[in-house]
């Protein structure tokens, strides 16, 4: 007979042997080097057990400089690669992530603490990028035309920007950097990329395998760093970096706007979210309550795209509360690498303090805790997934980005109050809407004040589909059609050709 401890450790990821083989040392220039600085590496830890698991290499200025280097001297002889060769290299990473899928997840968990099966998700999610960018990387146009008075013709081609920044955070380590290398290659761009000294793991696997694919040196160059004011803020000042693309805070985020403008480089910026999650009386509370548990619980509710406001019809909001409340009951919480959790740790300490401050906040304000809210006993970075009920208007948790399992949850009783309420945040990335009404679904949709609303749905993100927001969640979109233009710049060419026969020539 098989013991519980037995069955638990058939149902644990083993992701030793695949720590073991990311590199984890400088990819500059199509090298594996160690960092120039001398200094002493940078500790990668496991939330789930709060105890380092890997070691790399930290780099310092001149390394973030080399990096650039790398970049810009690749620049030329990538944007003249013909676009059918840039897709191919793409489609070969894509194959490559999709074969190495198990491992790549096993990395990414063991390094950022997602459920196992979750991080499979993002590996997939994350691979399709390359994969559209692989099919546009060939459909870049532009168009001649005639000009009103038809004297001359109008030509105009997308080139690429030039040597691009990407800064990307720990929360999606692989899905937020596919989402600008991608459209970055294809477009012609070579890159730096520095992600996040949290999860630097998978990146460095990703690096690994565009090498594998046959991406020429110095197109694609990944530094890690514990000093990122300093690495970026240098090459932000260096002529010759043309855009930067950072998804992180809107804090974060304001610092580099205000940096660029030295250099006028290009920006894209995905910043904070504080998306309300709207159910009409009408809804289908069943389907509300499924979309809930994605929209709020995907990655352990540490994304941008989170659900972070519950506002609910009084008629259904005892209903809502409950049932989202016993689903959320029912969860396991526990390291990602076992198969039987359902959430796992936080990614610090420090956002588990802050989480366990806004659900003490409103519940100390006058909010119903419903289920949750406590802190296991237990090692790593875990908190109870927490409902609150009632939550009055005047709690922190309603204007402040949560990145947590917990959902607060706030009665209304007219559309114009809640959509009033919904927009009354500095914050504009996604919203939630559940109802029957196709009418009022529309409606809302247009009045939300947010890059983005999914309908009836609590997945908004789609790699065929433009993402980003307005107001403080950022400028700037990623993915679809629309992302590869964020990495073209409009070159017109005024042709004096064409000129219509003069009238006597007619005659």
């Amino acid at each position: 007979m098989t013991s519980p401890q037995q069955l638990a450790a058939q149902q644990l990821v083993d992701a030793s042997s695949h720590l073991e083989s990311v590199p984890k040392q400088l990819f500059i220039g199509g090298r594996w080097i160690q960092s120039s600085t001398g200094g002493g590496p940078l500790s990668v830890e496991d939330p789930a057990q709060g105890q380092a698991i890997a070691e790399v290499a930290d780099a310092g200025v001149e390394d973030a400089v080399a990096a650039l280097d790398a970049a810009v001297a690749a620049q030329s002889a990538w944007a003249a690669q013909p676009p059918r060769r840039r897709a191919e290299i793409l489609r070969r990473a894509y194959d490559l992530m999709v074969d190495r899928a198990a491992a790549l997840a096993a990395v990414m968990t063991a390094e950022m603490g997602k459920p196992y099966q979750q991080a499979l998700a993002e590996v997939e999610y994350a691979a399709g990028y390359l994969r559209w960018y692989a099919e546009e990387a060939v459909r870049v146009n532009g168009r001649f035309t005639v000009p009103e008075n038809g004297v001359g013709r109008i030509l105009t081609m997308g080139q690429p920007v030039g040597p691009c920044l990407f800064v990307t955070p720990w929360n999606f380590p692989l899905a937020m950097g596919t989402r600008k290398i991608g459209p970055a290659l294809a477009a012609g761009c070579t890159c730096v990329i520095k992600p996040a000294s949290q999860t630097p793991l998978s990146m460095l696997a990703l690096a690994a395998i565009f090498e594998e694919a046959g991406l020429p040196p110095g197109v694609l160059n990944v530094f890690v760093s514990r000093s990122s004011s300093r690495t970026v803020g240098a090459l932000m000042r260096d002529s010759r970096l043309r855009k930067i693309s950072f998804t992180g805070s809107t804090e974060i985020g304001r610092l580099l706007v205000r940096q660029s403008a030295d250099q006028l480089l290009r920006v894209s910026m995905e910043l904070g979210g504080n998306a309300p999650f709207v159910v009409f009386p009408d809804a289908d509370i069943e389907a509300a309550v499924d979309g809930a548990m994605i929209a709020k619980l995907r990655n352990n509710g540490e994304a941008c795209t989170s659900a972070n406001r519950f506002y609910v019809h009084r008629e259904v909001i005892g209903e809502f509360a409950e049932a989202l409340a016993e689903r959320f009951r029912s969860l396991r919480v526990g390291p990602g690498l076992e198969l039987s959790s359902d959430v796992g740790p936080l990614i610090d300490g420090t956002q588990r303090t802050k989480v366990a401050d806004l659900v003490r906040d409103a519940t100390e304000r006058g909010g119903r805790l419903v289920v949750g809210g406590g802190i296991p006993d237990r090692p790593g970075y875990f908190i109870e997934p927490t409902v609150v009920s009632d939550v009055p208007e005047d709690a922190r948790v309603l204007t402040e980005e949560i990145f947590g399992p917990f959902a607060p949850v706030v009665a209304f009783e007219k559309e114009p109050d809640v959509i009033q309420r919904a927009n009354a945040s500095e914050f504009g990335l996604a919203a939630y809407v559940y109802t029957k009404d196709l009418d009022r679904a529309l409606r809302v949709a247009e009045l939300l004040e947010t890059g983005m609303v999914a309908v009836n749905q609590g997945m908004v993100s789609n790699v065929a589909a433009p993402f980003g927001g307005v107001k403080q969640s950022g400028f700037g979109r990623e993915g679809g059609p629309e992302g590869i233009a964020e990495y073209l710049e409009t070159k017109y060419v005024a042709l004096n050709a064409g000129t219509p026969p003069t009238k006597e020539a007619v005659r």
